[in-house]
């Protein structure tokens, strides 16, 4: 890709990664957000355009798609989420590509399912050097996530049981962050991380 040392930062759904991507920030430190795009992505008119042919103009009100309407749509069938898919990853990842060559010295790609999109990194080009992840165990992310969006066990276990297991992801990655204690121990392990650097 180019000279820049490229890090992959990632977690599960409630390990933390997002503090420790607001930490990097605050350090000065270049972090792309990936989700930040993919929200940011379908207001590209040509993107609209797709989106509006394969799902129905109306499903853009007054310019502003209808998060909501198409979110249902795609979370019930398969296909329509791969038409979605298929629609915005080329420009999602246009965009992350184009931030990492114009931008100087290292860079952090904030990719919550970095893992299970490992075929589309692989797809378009997207390498990392080293790959961060945002670990607490899995007791403590099923509280963690109940606490923080107020639902049942059960509900909470369906949300982790949708992704890769935080104890899979811990074998794949570079780095381990252990965001089990405080955010002092967390923000240190970073402090680490960026010395060896």
């Amino acid at each position: 890709m180019n000279r820049n040392k490229v890090i992959g930062l990632t977690g599960s759904i409630a390990t933390g990664k997002s503090q420790v991507s607001n930490y990097l920030r605050q350090r000065g430190e270049k972090v792309i957000d990936a989700d930040l795009i993919a929200r940011e992505v379908v207001d590209i008119e040509d993107v609209k355009e797709k989106i509006k042919k394969a799902f129905g103009d109306d499903i853009y009100k007054d310019d502003e798609l209808d998060r909501e309407a198409l979110g249902e749509i795609v979370f019930r069938d398969e296909d329509k989420r791969r038409v979605l898919n298929e629609i915005e990853h080329p420009e999602i990842y246009k965009i992350i590509l184009e931030e990492i060559k114009n931008s100087k010295g290292r860079v952090f790609v904030d990719i919550p399912l970095l893992f299970e999109a490992q075929h589309l990194n692989e797809k378009y080009g997207l390498e990392f050097d080293e790959v961060w992840l945002v670990y607490v165990s899995r007791e403590k992310q099923i509280a963690r996530l109940i606490k923080r969006d107020k639902i049942s066990r059960g509900y909470a276990l369906e949300k982790i049981n949708s992704q890769i297991s935080v104890e899979d992801k811990k074998i794949m990655a570079d780095v381990i962050i252990d965001n089990s204690g405080s955010l002092e121990e967390t923000f240190r392990q970073v402090e680490e991380n960026l010395k060896r650097l």
